[in-house]
């Protein structure tokens, strides 16, 4: 008796971690989520696994022996550009923001609820879908010049290179430019998850893109959001 192929193929998840229980915990949990799931333990087995399975998407803990986290998101991103949740031991805000800074789009402190871990994981990848499915279009603000079904950008005829979240932020305030967006809302229109702690990442990466794209592309309202300045 013959059998089909499944319709849609698993997700493929590489977890990164040296602590062999989190990692378990984490590959049980995104397994019966229905993904496909592979472990690596330090820096070097992590790039090379990256590179072995082509993941859809990378958990990633910050401290891991051979080189660390940033390193291996680096190296990643490199790559291919590809979704990433870090994972840090520690709150600092610094640590955080650096994370999100060499490529990573959200992150978790340690210790957290696999629930809240699985949910983010959906998120980024429904966030990775919705901009897959969209129309492509050419959007363009003064000198900036974004090319919706490339993912790709330029301003003043030089192209900036971009991480997949990077860009779905940019072109989300291009679409409405001038208009104040709050960062609740970037929030949920962007990472597609809603939490007040996550303005931080969201004003992460409006720092990045203003190091790439230059400080006066995007106006900051106090209290409320940004916009993009057309000019």
């Amino acid at each position: 008796m013959e059998h089909s192929a499944p319709a849609h193929p698993a997700r493929r998840i590489l977890v990164v971690d040296d602590e062999m229980t989190i990692a378990e915990s984490v590959a049980v949990r995104l397994r019966a989520e229905g993904f496909a799931v592979e472990l690596a333990h330090d820096g070097p087995s992590a790039v090379a696994a990256a590179e072995a399975v082509d993941p859809d998407l990378v958990v990633l803990d910050v401290m891991l022996p051979g080189f660390d986290g940033l390193e291996v998101c680096r190296r990643i991103q490199a790559r291919r550009a590809v979704p990433v949740l870090m994972l840090t031991a520690r709150a600092d805000e610094t640590d955080q923001l650096v994370g999100l800074g060499v490529g990573a789009d959200d992150y978790l402190t340690k210790p957290f609820s696999l629930r809240v871990l699985a949910a983010r994981v959906h998120a980024l990848l429904r966030r990775v879908d919705r901009a897959a499915d969209r129309d492509g279009a050419t959007i363009l603000v003064g000198d900036l010049r974004i090319d919706v079904d490339q993912r790709r950008v330029w301003r003043a005829e030089v192209e900036a290179l971009l991480t997949p979240l990077e860009f779905d932020l940019l072109a989300r305030l291009a679409r409405r430019p001038r208009m104040v967006l709050a960062r609740e809302r970037l929030l949920e229109d962007v990472w597609d998850w809603s939490d007040a702690a996550g303005t931080r990442a969201v004003d992460s990466h409006i720092k990045a893109l203003r190091r790439k794209l230059g400080a006066d592309l995007i106006r900051t309202v106090r209290g409320v959001g940004y916009a993009l300045e057309a000019r």
